[in-house]
């Protein structure tokens, strides 16, 4: 793997700064959650991308080579953004889909870039996907497909009148499909974390036949209101702003999960999303890391409409610088 280093970039942005078959929810417990100690100073800086060329291969991207970038739109003192145009009723980007990138494992990441969105944009037109931005575990191979492995998380924005952020998990490799929705958080670890064998952390959860008789499940955290607003003003989904999202893998005492996982996320420096009590894995997985990032939008149903998004200067790293 290579992995290429703008440091005057990412000073310069730091500085601007198939059907459901049941949902189980559940209020979040009363008891106060395990708060694990803070992690050390500092980040490690693991992938950064500025687009300013297309020359994705020599800088450690794999599985698709073939993103497109746009001089037509980008941040100031950029020349180049990637452009994800959606046609009507396409599924993927014009270029096709996920471009994948491997990095030293970590149990911790934080992902942050600049995005801009088609004045007529409107997502999927569905309260799901787009998928846009995706983290993976060492628990499965370079190539997995994301919507079924041992861990994949979700930075993404569902269109309801505004892009409302949202961060996901789904573990489906990790369902006993032999008990569907039965609770096994307290007879086993061999379980999801995500949906469809129990739920440890209170969070609601789906649970879905994929297809075939194999379920999938899902557990999401969305803001309280959209943070892309559809009009001209603050927010202005037309305007570039700066997404941040962090995800910290729970720990593992006496081999079970401990639901002190961290989901967090930032619109233009403003923390919209936290929590502080999630699992994100069981004690089967002591091992699991984070270990690869994928930019994949899609939209399952098709998009709506003509649009388009630009994301500019994309930073991965262990944490927030």
């Amino acid at each position: 793997m290579r992995f290429m280093a703008y440091q005057h970039k990412l000073s310069r942005t730091l500085a601007l700064l198939v059907p459901i078959v049941a949902v189980v929810s559940c209020q979040q417990p009363s008891a106060a959650p395990v708060v694990p100690p803070p992690p050390p100073p500092g980040a490690t800086i693991l992938v950064q991308e500025t687009f300013e060329d297309q020359a994705f291969g020599t800088r450690g991207w794999y599985d698709n080579v073939a993103m497109t970038t746009t001089t037509a739109q980008h941040i100031p003192g950029s020349t180049r953004a990637l452009e994800a145009h959606f046609t009507a009723g396409a599924t993927t980007p014009t270029w096709g889909g996920a471009a994948r990138h491997l990095f030293t494992a970590t149990e911790s990441v934080y992902l942050s870039y600049w995005v801009k969105y088609s004045a007529n944009w409107v997502g999927s037109g569905q309260p799901y996907h787009p998928h846009e931005f995706l983290f993976l575990t060492n628990e499965d191979d370079a190539y997995i497909g994301p919507s079924a492995t041992h861990l994949t998380t979700y930075v993404e924005h569902s269109y309801q009148n505004g892009g409302i952020p949202v961060l996901q998990l789904q573990d489906g490799l990790n369902i006993d499909q032999t008990r569907i929705l039965q609770d096994l958080t307290a007879l086993t670890e061999s379980r999801a974390a995500a949906g469809c064998n129990g739920n440890a952390d209170g969070y609601a959860t789906g649970c879905y036949n994929s297809g075939g008789g194999v379920f999938d499940n899902e557990k999401k955290f969305a803001a309280a209101q959209p943070s892309f607003l559809p009009s001209p003003g603050p927010g202005y989904k037309g305007d570039w702003h700066f997404v941040e999202a962090y995800f910290r893998l729970n720990s593992i005492q006496g081999g079970k999960g401990v639901p002190d996982g961290i989901v967090r996320y930032w619109f233009d420096g403003q923390l919209v999303i936290e929590h502080t009590d999630v699992l994100l894995r069981t004690g089967a997985h002591p091992n699991m890391k984070f270990n690869q990032f994928m930019i994949a939008p899609y939209i399952g149903d098709g998009s709506p409409v003509d649009q388009s998004m630009w994301v500019d200067d994309l930073t991965v790293a262990t944490g927030r610088p």
